[in-house]
């Protein structure tokens, strides 16, 4: 099968959502913790090795990045938070951009949230999933970095993290791993369905 993402270009690095593409058409975005592996998932499930930078350095993302897939539909990789090693008036400057993004865009059709399997649901993911579910904005877990864990392991931190979110409707959550590209046509499958959705979330 042809990979649904190969056309996927950069389209711009802003610091304000005020900056930001036009808000139209369909977008999905991409956040966590500032080490949970956001820009190898991304290079993972487009399947471009260099789409987004990765680093050593957590927290190497400053900007919203966009990145168009056609005329009418993008990804964004949205600011790391947690403890990544900059100046903390750095870190609310990025934690008010994604702020100002998340609440304002109207072409947001879902978010892409990815947890570091060996340390998930921090509390600023439980932060960003209340947030989500006070605006009724569908989310998506990755459980990154499965292949850390053994099978048995993995599966079991999947049903227990299920089991926790259960009271969330609009939150789905799979085992994901950049490396050994587990969960890659899953994720896929999951962006394909929200940005070609007929109806706008809002």
């Amino acid at each position: 099968m042809q990979n649904p993402f190969s056309s996927i270009n950069f389209l711009s690095s802003v610091p304000s959502p005020t900056q930001a593409p036009a808000d139209t058409g369909a977008e999905v975005a991409f956040a966590g913790r500032s080490n949970a592996g956001k820009s190898s998932a991304l290079n993972a499930i487009t399947e471009r090795k260099a789409l987004a930078r990765t680093s050593k350095t957590p927290g190497r993302t400053q900007h919203l990045v966009f990145f168009g897939l056609d005329d009418d539909s993008r990804l964004v990789d949205l600011p790391g938070y947690g403890y990544a090693k900059v100046p903390e008036h750095v870190k609310q400057k990025w934690g008010q951009a994604m702020a100002d993004y998340l609440q304002s865009r109207r072409s947001l059709q879902g978010l892409v949230l990815l947890m570091d399997i060996r340390h998930p649901l921090t509390e600023f993911d439980q932060q960003m999933l209340n947030w989500c579910q006070h605006a009724d904005m569908p989310v998506h877990i990755l459980l990154t970095k499965a292949d850390k864990l053994k099978r048995g392991p993995a599966k079991s931190t999947l049903l227990k993290i299920k089991a926790i979110l259960a009271k969330y409707p609009n939150v789905s959550i799979q085992l994901f791993s950049a490396l050994k590209k587990q969960g890659v046509e899953e994720a896929q499958a999951v962006l394909i369905q929200w940005l070609t959705k007929t109806a706008k979330r809002r």
